[in-house]
C-alpha cells in the first residue's frame, strides 16, 4: 500500500533554485510540493490557505524576512510544521542559529536530491534529523531515555554565553574568571557529554531546556 505523500513548502529568494528545486522533488511519489516563497513575508501570506504543509524548506539569507525569523515564526504559528533548513552556508553560527528558532535539521543545498528526501522522511517521522554536519552535536542530545548529567551552575553559565557570539576571554571577562578557568568549564563539559565542539554544547543545551532562547 503506497504511504501518503509528505506535503512541502520551499522558501527561498533565488526564483531558479526554488523552482528547480520543486521539479526535482516532485520526481519522487513521496513528496508533494505544496507552494513555494521567496521569503519570509511571502511565506506567511502564502500558508494560511495551505494547512497541509508538513514541512518547510527554508533558506537563510534572504531580504525582507531571514530564514531565521522565518523560522521562528512558522515555529510560534505553526508548532507542527516542521522547518528543515536548506543552506550554502557551513558554518556554526548559522546552524546555531536555525536549531535556536527551531529548525528540526540543516542540509547544505549541495546535498542530492535522494540525501535530500532522506532528510525530509526522517524529519517527519522523528521531529529530527541528524547528519554529518550535526550529528556529534545531536545524538547525545536526541537520546531518550538516557541519564542525565549533573551540571554546576558556573558550568551552566558559561553554556548560556555559548550560545551568543561572545569569544571565549569575552566569556571569562563577563564571568570574572581567567581564560583558563573557562578553558575548564568548556573541557569538563565536552567530557561530560561526549562532545567536542561549541555548537554541540549549544545544541545539546537549546535539545535539553539548558538555553534561555
Amino acid at each position: 500500500m503506497q504511504q501518503p505523500s509528505i506535503s512541502i513548502a520551499i522558501v527561498d529568494d533565488h526564483t531558479l533554485f526554488r523552482s528547480g528545486l520543486a521539479s526535482l522533488l516532485e520526481e519522487f511519489d513521496e513528496i508533494e510540493v505544496i507552494f513555494e516563497a521567496m521569503n519570509g513575508i511571502d511565506l506567511q501570506a502564502k500558508i494560511n490557505r495551505h494547512a497541509e504543509v508538513q514541512l518547510i524548506l527554508m533558506d537563510i539569507n534572504m531580504p525582507g524576512m531571514d530564514g531565521f525569523a522565518s523560522t521562528k515564526w512558522i515555529k510560534a504559528n505553526y508548532p507542527n510544521v516542521h522547518v528543515l533548513a536548506l543552506s550554502m552556508l557551513e558554518d556554526e553560527k548559522a546552524i546555531i542559529g536555525m536549531l535556536k528558532a527551531g529548525a528540526g535539521g540543516y542540509m547544505l543545498k549541495e546535498s542530492t536530491p535522494y540525501d535530500l528526501l532522506t532528510a525530509i522522511k526522517v524529519l517527519v517521522d522523528k521531529g529530527y534529523y541528524v547528519n554529518e554536519l550535526v550529528s556529534g552535536r545531536l545524538l547525545l542530545a536526541l537520546k531518550e531515555g538516557d541519564m542525565k548529567p549533573t551540571f554546576s551552575d558556573r558550568e551552566l553559565t558559561f553554556l548560556q554565553y555559548c550560545s551568543t557570539e561572545l569569544t571565549y576571554k569575552e566569556i571569562a571577562d563577563l564571568m570574572n574568571v581567567s581564560p583558563r578557568t573557562v578553558d575548564n568549564y568548556r573541557e569538563s563539559l565536552f567530557a561530560k557529554l561526549n562532545i567536542r565542539s561549541r555548537t554541540g554544547l549549544v545544541v545539546y543545551g537549546i535539545k535539553n531546556n539548558l538555553i534561555n532562547i
